[in-house]
């Protein structure tokens, strides 16, 4: 089996659904009394979003790069960075080291295209649906059409994530919220909704959606097993 390195804390929330995904996927393909070979290095959050609120991704690159490097000397065989938006510095984390990078949205949208759907919304943070360091690898990399809410509620997504989950607040209302915003992103063509942000599972659940929805959480984790168990 091999080890498993996952660049955590971002936020605790999701980083521990992580471990218990690949723990229980483990058990569940070996043995009752097996669990996963993993190392997680993890940040403090508020620092994280400091930066991120700051603009600082030079920073918050040299962050990921050296969490990276200590993950592969502690002898990682494979890298989770275990959240969407900090993959913005995927590419350099992945230069600095001489381990694969699983990208969270690669198993996302090769589950996507399985299923035969081709249109996809996405939830994330502002980051992630703003920005086109995911977005575009969702488009030219696997061929998807993401569409993505309008500004308002772009900023209520965002706003649940850092004010609410990642501080392990499930509201009500809030699940009510995103049931709405999922419902518009379906009225305006979306096939299916990727859930782009490791914390919105723990709000989200399939009954949420009329269309399928895609956990990056899940997938991301389910493909770490494979790669873990894989030879």
């Amino acid at each position: 089996m091999k080890t498993i390195g996952l660049i955590g804390g971002m936020s605790w929330e999701s980083s521990a659904e992580y471990y218990r995904i690949i723990n229980e996927g483990v058990r569940e393909r070996i043995g009752p009394t097996a669990s996963a070979r993993c190392l997680l290095w993890s940040f403090n959050f508020a620092e994280i979003e400091d930066l991120q609120h700051k603009g600082d991704w030079q920073g918050l690159t040299a962050r990921m790069v050296d969490a990276a490097r200590r993950l592969e000397a502690g002898g990682s065989d494979v890298l989770l960075i275990c959240t969407n938006t900090m993959h913005r510095m995927a590419a350099d984390v992945q230069a600095a080291v001489g381990v694969p990078l699983l990208h969270i949205a690669d198993p996302t949208a090769e589950r996507i295209k399985a299923a035969g759907l081709k249109k996809v919304g996405l939830l994330g943070t502002a980051f992630t649906m703003e920005h086109a360091f995911y977005k575009g690898r969702l488009t030219d990399q696997h061929g998807l059409n993401v569409v993505v809410p309008d500004d308002d509620d772009r900023a209520t997504v965002h706003r649940i994530i850092y004010e609410e989950l990642v501080a392990g607040k499930i509201l009500p209302a809030s699940r009510d919220a995103y049931r709405a915003v999922i419902a518009r992103l379906v009225e305006s063509g979306a096939e299916a909704v990727i859930l782009g942000c490791t914390e919105i599972m723990l709000l989200v659940r399939p009954e949420d959606s009329r269309v399928p929805i895609f956990d990056t959480t899940a997938l991301h984790a389910a493909a770490a097993i494979d790669m873990a168990l894989a030879g």
